[in-house]
């Protein structure tokens, strides 16, 4: 009777029945060593075992009692039991299998998280929550941590306990629903879910909403990861930290890394295949920054990235996490920054994610005129949440300080910030006030761009923003939603649409170009020609342009020049630099064989001496967001579809002349005041001959006259080819004169 009190000491039938319903809040209570009347009793929890022993580190092997039907096992030695290291060795059908116990060991959380994760603000909580290798009074292990406040009980399977729920069932620490557990021996590269019993009873196995890596679709397990990757770009990040977003050049080349190029048997690239291909090619067009489509994984290809599973876990389909450091390490290295997508949204249903997550609406609303999306067919997060807008705060700042990503373009954020959305009359829910503001949304905003504008200097925040929305781009602290830049959609559709009117009509259209100069530096713009524009039957850039082929390529190099030349940052698809003639398809690589052809071919060289003259031109990026920097010079004629303008730089900058003919007629002896006295030297004609033109143009450059246009007191006169773009570059007479030209 003393013995069997023994190994009973201090726990009740009661708590073992918990253990055995997967319900118990605190099984290192029960199991585990536990001194006990002048020894040690150790208790294992092995259901199906036939036989168990325990392994101490002194050697003895000391033969275990089944003291519960249910799978409890103990045994009572007269000694103290301090070193942790002792194994169960337990039998099954036969087979052995041998494992050191997670019950001895202290929590790996502590006051400090919980308190931090209650007030919303543990910016470094994937790095608490989620698997971690570690190791604890000299054991090596996995830590593992998740939060389910409406669980009863909540498990972590994986390779190394053959999936079995009751093995390693995870202790609640403090009140807000954080449950841990350090599990030896786990190894790096260990696949694992959490099985949570929801409070009517119901098992769910759900994938790490923390988790820092996953495996690839079809499976659904999360991976136990640890960073081995020492960065090399000090130099880079001290000189962003030096410089504001909003005033150097930025021209973007946006990718989807599984669809810009294949390896043989068509098979995605891997991070460290990509780096050094796209590095060389945007350097030789100059573009200053890499923008990827979301890398977050995704069960879906088709969704692009866009349906998002793994917060934290850059996508197993292009390698593991440092895969991708090491592509934006050698991305830096070659002078380009990288930004990438991020979703916060919406996130899909799968069951094994974050929906529904421990059986009650935790990450999103209950109420599906809030916590559904009906564009996508997903759930919408609990912006109101503390601990959900903590879940993506850290999110946004994991991107930039695991990853060292230069900026996040947030997607979709017209979505987040009006409650009727894309949503029927009676299918949305009013803020208190009545209106249609998601205000919880519009104070995560707030908290996310003063957040990564303080931890990061010099770091991007872009946001997708179609709307009029005022103050996108104005610091928190006057009103503003605190957006380093913003995309122009307005100006987006309104270009496009007038590109694709057939030449003979553009003079009815003539304000679609104008339009946007009106609100062109109320923000801090970026001008997109994205992946949407070039999906969903919407043709390819190419294919989008009217005419016969040639009339087709003109029409392009001709836009590009317009956006070029436009006030507000580039953005720029892959494939749109060489003219791909299809739309795009995540399912292919584009078709490089395309640049053999030498239109296609003159539309990559346009690029090339586009951004070569934009980063070397203060007066094309300098003044982006200010009035001071531009100037119209024709604005108003629309019976030959030219439009005329100059831009301007910092004071003793040079300025430029932008003039598109936007038909195929050649416009002869056009002429046009110019503010500065001078030559004005031809540096961009998308008409030249190299990039596929007829070659109308002005001999390279043209001087001015003392016969006043336009306002001015002095003139040139051009001669303007069809369907062509002319940038010109002021010389001062002075300085003409010393060259003896």
């Amino acid at each position: 009777m003393k013995q069997r009190a023994r190994l009973w000491d201090g726990i009740t039938d009661r708590e073992v029945d918990h253990l055995a319903q997967r319900d118990h809040a605190d099984p290192h209570r029960v199991l585990g060593a536990h001194p006990v009347d002048g020894g040690t009793v150790l208790r294992a929890w092995r259901p199906r075992a036939d036989a168990v022993a325990v392994s101490l580190a002194d050697g003895r092997l000391l033969p275990m009692e089944r003291i519960h039907d249910a799978g409890l096992w103990a045994v009572w030695t007269e000694s103290a039991v301090t070193d942790r290291r002792y194994r169960i060795e337990s039998v099954f059908e036969g087979v052995s299998w041998s494992s050191l116990e997670p019950w001895n060991f202290l929590p790996t959380l502590g006051p400090v998280d919980e308190y931090l994760f209650g007030e919303g603000r543990h910016w470094n909580l994937h790095q608490r929550l989620g698997a971690h290798p570690r190791e604890v009074d000299g054991v090596p292990g996995v830590s593992f941590a998740v939060w389910a406040p409406n669980a009863r009980a909540v498990s972590v399977i994986g390779d190394w306990n053959l999936w079995d729920p009751a093995t390693h069932p995870l202790r609640r620490i403090g009140g807000l629903g954080l449950w841990e557990i350090f599990v030896p021996d786990v190894p790096t590269g260990a696949r694992y879910k959490f099985d949570l019993v929801t409070s009517s009873g119901e098992s769910l196995r759900k994938s790490d909403p923390y988790a820092s890596f996953a495996e690839l679709r079809p499976g659904q397990a999360s991976v136990v990861f640890a960073s081995r990757h020492v960065w090399r770009d000090d130099a880079w990040i001290a000189s962003r930290t030096s410089r504001s977003a909003q005033s150097a050049p930025m021209s973007i080349y946006e990718v989807h890394a599984g669809s810009w190029r294949r390896g043989e048997d068509d098979r995605w690239l891997t991070w460290r295949e990509l780096a050094p291909l796209l590095a060389d090619h945007v350097a030789s067009l100059g573009f200053t920054h890499v923008e990827l489509m979301p890398v977050g994984e995704h069960p879906f290809d088709a969704s692009w990235g866009y349906q998002v599973t793994g917060y934290f876990a850059p996508t197993a389909r292009y390698g593991d996490p440092d895969d991708l450091r090491a592509f934006v390490d050698h991305l830096h290295g070659r002078g380009i920054g990288v930004i990438v997508d991020w979703v916060p949204a919406h996130f899909p249903k799968d069951t094994f994610a974050l929906g529904r997550f421990d059986g009650t609406a935790l990450f999103e609303h209950l109420d599906p005129r809030q916590g559904e999306h009906p564009d996508w067919g997903t759930f919408v997060f609990n912006y109101g949440r503390r601990e959900v807008r903590n879940f993506l705060l850290a999110s946004a700042r994991a991107w930039i300080a695991d990853f060292h990503f230069d900026g996040l373009r947030v997607d979709a954020v017209a979505s987040m910030l009006y409650l009727d959305y894309s949503r029927t009359q009676d299918g949305w829910v009013p803020n208190p006030h009545g209106g249609r503001e998601n205000l919880d949304a519009v104070s995560l905003l707030h908290e996310l761009n003063a957040l990564l504008h303080g931890d990061f200097p010099g770091v991007a925040v872009i946001a997708e923003e179609s709307t009029a929305w005022p103050a996108v781009t104005r610091p928190v602290y006057v009103g503003g939603l605190g957006f380093t830049l913003k995309w122009n959609m307005g100006w987006m559709h309104d270009t496009l649409r007038y590109f694709q009117h057939d030449p003979v009509h553009r003079r009815h259209h003539h304000h679609e170009l104008t339009f946007g100069l009106l609100y062109a530096f109320s923000e801090h713009f970026v001008l997109p020609l994205s992946h949407d524009e070039v999906v969903h039957g919407k043709g390819s850039m190419l294919g989008k342009m009217p005419g016969d082929r040639w009339q087709r390529f003109a029409n392009l190099r001709a836009l590009y020049g317009w956006m070029w030349c436009h006030p507000g940052r580039k953005l720029l698809f892959m494939g749109s630099e060489f003219g791909a003639p299809a739309e795009w398809s995540e399912e292919r690589g584009l078709d490089w064989s395309l640049l053999d052809d030498p239109m296609h071919r003159g539309v990559s060289a346009l690029l090339t001496d586009l951004n070569q003259l934009y980063r070397s031109t203060g007066a094309l990026w300098r003044l982006d967001d200010s009035g001071e920097g531009f100037r119209w010079i024709e604005a108003d004629d629309q019976a030959q579809s030219v439009f005329s303008f100059v831009r301007y730089g910092a004071a003793g900058e040079v300025a430029a002349l932008c003039v598109l003919n936007a038909t195929p007629v050649v416009r002869e002896n056009y002429r046009l005041g110019v503010p500065r006295e001078g030559r004005w030297r031809e540096a961009i004609n998308t008409d030249s001959a190299i990039y596929g033109g007829s070659d109308v143009g002005n001999s390279g450059a043209v001087e001015t006259v003392e016969v006043a246009s336009h306002g001015q007191p002095r003139s040139v006169t051009l001669r303007l080819p069809p369907l062509g773009m002319l940038v010109l570059i002021h010389e001062p007479l002075s300085q003409v004169m010393r060259a003896g030209r």
